[in-house]
């Protein structure tokens, strides 16, 4: 089993680098770890405390669980994956099955940020993309999947996002073995990225 960490910034194009990844390779040899589906449930707080959860510190994810279910997977065990709500800042009752593959792709801002997953890895990518780039896409984002306005936004943006990108995320980057400019916009590396992992599917 191959094990890929994708980590970068919110809106670095992460989520774009995976989806050309896959669209490239046999659907049923990868499977997806999304550190989205690990945050913490909320359900034992207020509404309003719900919003105002720090999604960008390490402390807002399980990583025990993550760890855990990779390891699972790697010992080749099925798992029951989260599901969890960004508009409730909940986890679902229901889960995910996810089966074994020749491919595990652990994907999200912070998974680099934990010494423990990133040694289950054999692969470590950080995808990079500018600030500006990010923000545009953290604003589009934000406003039609999340509800939120362009100034609970910027706001977030001032206040969360670009302390927390500065403090944890933008130092994981020396973890990385391969980074990748430009998001999916970067053809060559996500090349690369593709042959690398078909050389391992042989």
């Amino acid at each position: 089993m191959l094990v890929i960490g994708i980590a970068g910034g919110t809106g670095s194009g992460k989520t774009t680098v995976v989806r050309k990844i896959l669209e490239r390779l046999p659907e049923k040899e990868v499977a997806i770890l999304p550190q989205d589906s690990y945050y913490r449930d909320s359900s034992h707080l207020p509404l309003e405390e719900r919003y105002e959860i720090n999604f960008d510190h390490p402390d807002s994810i399980e990583f025990e669980l993550l760890i855990k279910q990779l390891k699972e997977l790697k010992n080749g065990n099925a798992i029951e994956q989260p599901i969890y709500s960004y508009l409730t800042c909940t986890r679902s009752d229901e889960t995910i099955p996810v089966k074994p593959c020749k491919v595990i792709i652990v994907e999200g801002i912070l998974v680099l940020c934990n010494r423990e997953l990133c040694k289950l890895m054999d692969l470590k990518v950080f995808v990079d993309a500018d600030a500006d780039d990010r923000l545009i896409r953290v604003i589009n984002r934000d406003i039609v999947e999340r509800g939120r306005s362009v100034e609970k936004v910027l706001e977030r943006y001032e206040q969360t996002l670009k302390p927390m990108h500065e403090q944890f995320i933008e130092p994981t980057k020396r973890r990385a073995d391969l980074i990748v400019p430009q998001g999916g916009n970067n053809h060559i590396a996500i090349d690369i990225l593709t042959k690398y992992i078909e050389n391992n599917l042989l």
